[in-house]
């Protein structure tokens, strides 16, 4: 799989969404392949600058989605 790595990999990797097979190849590669090493560290600095955020939906909001929720559940069950 080294030779196919992109970037896309690389961040999927950094985002703990690869599978356990892709895993192990990427850090395979990341020992093996000093350009890889570098992009991936690259990409890592700048993944750690950004933003922390949060999503805390207002009350009103989450009212209205259970308002939602309770209309088409009802719907569905007619």
């Amino acid at each position: 799989m080294e030779q196919n790595l992109t970037s896309d990999h690389l961040i999927q990797y950094l985002y703990k969404e690869t599978s356990v097979t892709e895993t192990l190849a990427i850090q395979e590669a990341l020992m093996k392949n000093i350009v890889l090493r570098e992009e991936y560290e690259e990409l890592f600095a700048a993944y750690r600058e950004l933003p922390k955020v949060t999503f805390r939906p207002s009350p009103a909001a989450l009212r209205n989605i259970l308002r939602y929720s309770e209309r088409t559940a009802l719907e569905n069950h007619v």
